[in-house]
């Protein structure tokens, strides 16, 4: 059994892509092998079958190894709530939350988390893919590291290093990264990942010969800028854009400081007939068909935030034009009469009044529903599925009209008696071909196009192990993964 570890020189360069490649290579080759991250720190997630949370990450990998998603694979979860604190959810449970000094504390109980799940995958695979978090030079988060160098020297694995040659400053994130690592952590740096080089190999092949002279260690290969791949975002919102048709339908997501599961949009992002944008703090909303209220880790806070930007005001007026609304998860909550945060789970206890906009109110409660779903959407009678995760209860009349019948018998959410407003608690709600369908048309859009989303997240999936193929050296990762 092997355990094989992607590291990352800083946040974003390229360890959750090279780990999906890996992934689907080795399972095209005849391995069998697990994704793994022992720590995430992201507002992203999935819920697994046993009705867990994991990174979003984590489940688009298990897809890249055709797997169902499952907690052990990333065992260690921190959801931000706030610049200095965040929820913290272990085996997919949320256990607290903690200031960056308590976590710190914690961490001891943590990595015995971490060392029962890799000891579980471990024995039902051949392969465990594991990924490292942010970087493993950060002096200051070395002490108790249980993301990175402290997981590997726990495991003893090897252990591949990624750098980003866009960002520039390529040579001196990986030689700087090496040289400040421990010596027994520098020798489990068993050779070198570039990704996303734009240009003429020949140029670069100089750096490449220094860089394995200076530090001994091989370079495994260097991975090609791909402007159009796509692969869900474990953190940072990508906005970028496919080419699009003429006629398209102008949609708006506000983004609020704890905005979470913004994959939600990835399927709207990449429809051929819808321009999406990302609107920012300082920004007006523009004039649009659609406004798409987000989910949030803090929704009281983010509701603040809505207010203070004045976006309020810009969407009582859209709606006065005729613009449609939804509210997904958090966005649901704000869309009511009030929001009700006693036990302080998102922040100081209290309460806040929402948009009013339909009638019910929120109260936020310890435990999280985490449900994988299925049902019809009520605005045309199309199947619809999704996952939820909120602590939030929301009751009121305003709810007699359901956005979604859910097939266990649940109504869902919210349809305002006009029609403009459609609000659930269904994160996933565009992934389906039918239901995104049906949203676009609701919302305006004409002749609308339906797109498998499934089917191009997979296409991309296996396009990242053909740059396996092509651009590393196979023969390395073969002896490191321990496969003949």
């Amino acid at each position: 059994m092997t355990t094989l570890m992607v590291q990352g020189t800083t946040s974003d360069a390229g360890k959750s892509t090279l780990v999906t490649a890996l992934c689907r290579w080795l399972l095209r080759h005849g391995t069998p092998v697990v994704p793994f991250k022992p720590q995430n720190m992201a507002l992203n997630s999935a819920v697994t079958a046993e009705g867990g949370e994991i990174g979003r990450a984590q489940a688009v990998q298990a897809q890249a190894c055709r797997l169902t998603p499952h907690t052990d694979m990333n065992p260690v979860l921190l959801k931000p709530n706030s610049d200095t604190g965040a929820q913290v959810i272990i085996h997919g449970r949320a256990v607290a939350s903690m200031n960056a000094v308590a976590y710190h504390e914690y961490k001891a109980i943590a990595l015995q988390a971490v060392l029962a799940s890799h000891q579980r995958l471990q024995a039902q695979y051949p392969v465990v893919m594991v990924e490292g978090a942010g970087s493993p030079a950060e002096i200051n988060l070395r002490a108790g590291d249980i993301a990175n160098m402290g997981f590997a020297e726990a495991v003893d694995c090897p252990v591949i290093l990624v750098a980003d040659i866009n960002r520039g400053g390529v040579f001196a994130h990986l030689v700087g990264t090496l040289e400040l690592l421990s010596p027994s952590e520098q020798a489990r740096v068993k050779g070198f990942v570039i990704n996303r080089f734009r240009g003429d190999i020949a140029l670069l092949q100089p750096g490449l010969d220094w860089l394995e002279a200076r530090t001994g260690k091989p370079v495994l290969g260097v991975l090609p800028f791909v402007n159009d791949l796509h692969l869900e975002a474990e953190d940072g919102i990508d906005r970028r854009q496919t080419a699009k048709a003429a006629q398209v339908l102008k949609v708006i997501v506000p983004v609020l400081p704890r905005i979470s599961n913004h994959t939600d949009f990835d399927p709207l992002r990449l429809h051929p007939q819808v321009d999406l944008q990302f609107i920012g703090p300082g920004q007006a909303i523009p004039a649009a068909d659609l406004i798409i209220l987000p989910g949030s880790k803090s929704v009281r806070g983010d509701l603040a935030q809505l207010r203070a930007a004045g976006w309020d005001a810009a969407i009582a007026r859209h709606l006065r034009y005729g613009g449609k609304l939804i509210g997904i998860c958090g966005g649901l909550q704000m869309l009511g009469q009030a929001l009700h945060d006693p036990h302080g789970l998102e922040g100081p206890a209290g309460s806040s009044a929402g948009l009013g906009l339909l009638d019910y109110s929120t109260v936020l409660e310890h435990e999280k529903q985490l449900r994988n779903v299925q049902g019809v959407l009520g605005l045309a009678q199309v199947p619809v599925t999704g996952y939820e995760i909120h602590a939030g209860v929301s009751s009121g009349p305003g709810l007699a009209r359901a956005a979604v019948q859910l097939a266990d018998g649940r109504a869902d959410g919210a349809l305002s008696a006009d029609g403009q407003i459609f609000a659930t608690y269904l994160h996933g709600l565009f992934e389906g071909r039918e239901s995104c369908a049906a949203l676009l048309r609701w919302a305006g859009l004409e002749a609308v196009q339906e797109v498998d989303y499934h089917a191009l997240r997979e296409r991309d999936i296996e396009r990242l192990a053909d740059l396996v193929e092509a651009h590393l050296d196979t023969d390395v990762l073969r002896h490191l993964c321990g496969v003949a």
